[in-house]
């Protein structure tokens, strides 16, 4: 692996530089204190330094909205919507945003794959960064450090004057070769990166604490709270679930096939024909959110299906907090298993039998 320095003044013309290659797609500022990936017209528009985006890079390979093909009920014919996947660099991206993309590969996949996510996957160059963890980061209990360069072509390590430039795949050789502005990389001191926020046992046990919190009281407490907007949902990185509608015109004659985001924490999520909802309260929803993330993929990959970028946590209009709630999940566990191993023989726990 080769490395090599990047001052900061140097920035913008490496932005430059990769756009001879392709479309550039960089957090830039969005309002006062907001980011978002956007296609680069202005180098200088682009920031490194920021905490995260309102949207993950997600939202390229599947748009919040999305025609799939357009049909006409006049000969029962159809015609399907063209998936372009021109070479895209996506500079700046976080490694839980990375991660998250490799989690969604795997949903797309498996089974049967899902041809246009996995059309606009090709041809994509990965340029990952690194951040400083606010309140809201808790990526490194999910098993994600600041520094995790899996997925990257690149990877810059912020230092005090600049960036030092993991080159990590051939890709990544071939797009600063020509850049003369790269020098010989820095002896930089470790940086030991601290998250605030953390999940209190290690995430391979959380399925156990799933498993036994079915019936817990947290899930109507933070149901009191929650008013189901979903912005949880549709800020995830990790969220997949989509919705399809036919469209047909007044005239009867055509129509469109149509995708859209959804989101479990919808009261309409787990609605059905004849008015029965198998969600309807928000208590439930909620518990579905939380076993989406740490059980039920959990249970076939091994791996939890939330990243640790806070965007849920962050965006919440309620303020609830999902590290809250796997910790008061934690803690009943705990609680739950210090009762039965201090309890004497033949005493009932809950309806367990000791």
């Amino acid at each position: 692996m080769n490395k090599h320095n990047l001052l900061l003044q140097n920035i913008p013309d490496f932005v430059a530089h990769l756009q001879t290659y392709g479309e550039v797609h960089a957090p830039c500022q969005k309002g006062e204190n907001s980011f978002s990936f956007e296609q680069v017209t202005d180098p200088s528009r682009v920031v490194l330094d920021y905490a995260r985006t309102l949207q993950s890079i997600r939202k390229y390979f599947l748009p919040p909205t999305e025609r799939l093909l357009n049909f006409s009920l006049t000969d029962n014919t159809f015609t399907k919507v063209a998936i372009e996947n021109n070479h895209r660099i996506f500079l700046g991206v976080h490694s839980y945003d990375m991660k998250a993309v490799l989690k969604l590969d795997f949903n797309f996949s498996h089974r049967t794959p899902e041809i246009n996510y996995l059309k606009r996957r090709e041809n994509c160059t990965f340029i990952g960064v690194s951040y400083e963890p606010d309140d809201y980061h808790f990526s490194r209990s999910v098993g994600i450090t600041v520094e995790n360069t899996e997925g990257f072509d690149l990877f810059l390590d912020r230092h005090e004057n600049g960036y030092t430039v993991q080159v990590l795949t051939e890709r990544g050789t071939e797009i600063t070769k020509d850049f003369t502005a790269l020098g010989e990389a820095l002896e930089i001191p470790e940086i030991s990166r601290q998250f605030k926020n953390k999940i209190k046992f290690n995430y391979n046990r959380l399925p156990e604490v799933m498993e036994q919190s079915w019936n817990s009281p947290v899930w109507e407490e933070v149901a009191q709270r929650c008013v189901g907007c979903g912005t949880c949902n549709l800020v995830c990185p990790t969220c997949y679930c989509f919705n399809m509608v036919d469209n047909v015109d007044l005239k009867l004659t055509d129509g469109s096939r149509d995708r859209h985001w959804d989101g479990c924490l919808l009261s309409s999520f787990a609605a059905v024909a004849g008015g029965e909802n198998f969600r309807e309260k928000l208590a439930s929803r909620q518990r579905h959110r939380i076993y989406r993330k740490f059980k039920y993929i959990t249970d076939k990959t091994g791996d939890p299906w939330c990243v640790g970028c806070g965007r849920c946590t962050a965006y919440c209009t309620a303020g609830i907090s999902i590290v809250e709630i796997v910790n008061r999940l934690s803690d009943e566990f705990e609680q739950t298993h210090l009762r039965k191993s201090s309890a004497p023989v033949g005493q009932k726990i809950q309806g367990v039998s000791l």
